[in-house]
């Protein structure tokens, strides 16, 4: 293989903190194969962007993931353009609030294609050439995997069925693939009047008493991929010790 920099697919990588993981792995010697779905503009700038400092090593990749068929072709299409995979962050998710006696199967289907079902799906079809490169898995669960979050029950549930997929894929895959998960705490502000925090309630809340940033996760994501090769079946809280707080 004339080619033997490691190779990277991530999901739902055109903005936010899949942007962010982006940018570190990158910058670190990866290639990356790039998934969204609908942020072709913010897409197109962040391979722009990346292809700037290292050319020929982005390959976007658009897919709606709840569509069976493109999860295994987008595997297929990474290893076929880089000829290995080492790593699959899965980072792609739905949010939205479902009260009870007003939520619908559609909004089950789609909060767990995203959440529960993409991720596996992508991570049976990777496992081979995980394997191959005793590769990793990282996946971007919530702290609300383990505590419910007020009218948003679907999405909780699907985020705790991504909890229990990484600490089961760990014994299945290992010892070749490490796979392991991150909750991360309050990193962006958000406009949902459920979930989001003002400043105050961060320092009241908060061990650190500030905000996290996405280059905290994607520190993170870097180095369980390549920092520590001990680590499987995790799900790390990187959340300013705010899950120390009832």
């Amino acid at each position: 293989m004339a080619d033997q920099r490691p190779v990277a697919l991530i999901t739902g990588s055109a903005k936010r903190i899949g942007a962010g993981i982006a940018r570190q792995l990158y910058a670190n010697g990866y290639d990356l194969a790039l998934h969204y779905r609908n942020s072709a503009t913010e897409m197109q700038a962040l391979a722009a962007e990346l292809e700037a400092t290292r050319p020929g090593g982005v390959l976007t990749l658009r897919a709606d993931l709840s569509e069976f068929d493109r999860l295994p072709e987008i595997v297929a299409n990474t290893v076929g353009r880089f000829g290995r995979l080492d790593a699959l962050v899965n980072n792609a998710s739905a949010y939205y609030a479902t009260p009870i006696g007003q939520t619908t199967p559609q909004q089950w289907d789609e909060l767990f294609a995203s959440n529960a079902r993409a991720p596996f799906f992508l991570s049976q079809a990777a496992a081979p050439h995980l394997k191959t490169a005793r590769g990793a898995i990282v996946s971007i669960a919530d702290i609300y995997a383990e505590r419910p979050l007020p009218q948003h029950t679907v999405y909780c549930m699907a985020k705790a069925a991504l909890v229990m997929m990484t600490k089961s894929l760990a014994r299945e895959l290992g010892p070749e693939v490490r796979v392991n998960a991150i909750a991360p705490g309050n990193i962006l502000w958000s406009d949902n009047p459920v979930k989001a925090e003002t400043p105050e309630l961060v320092r009241e809340r908060t061990a650190l008493q500030r905000q996290g940033s996405p280059d905290d996760i994607a520190g993170t994501v870097r180095w369980l991929l390549t920092g520590n090769t001990y680590v499987t079946g995790q799900v790390l809280a990187i959340d300013g010790g705010r899950s120390v707080f009832i």
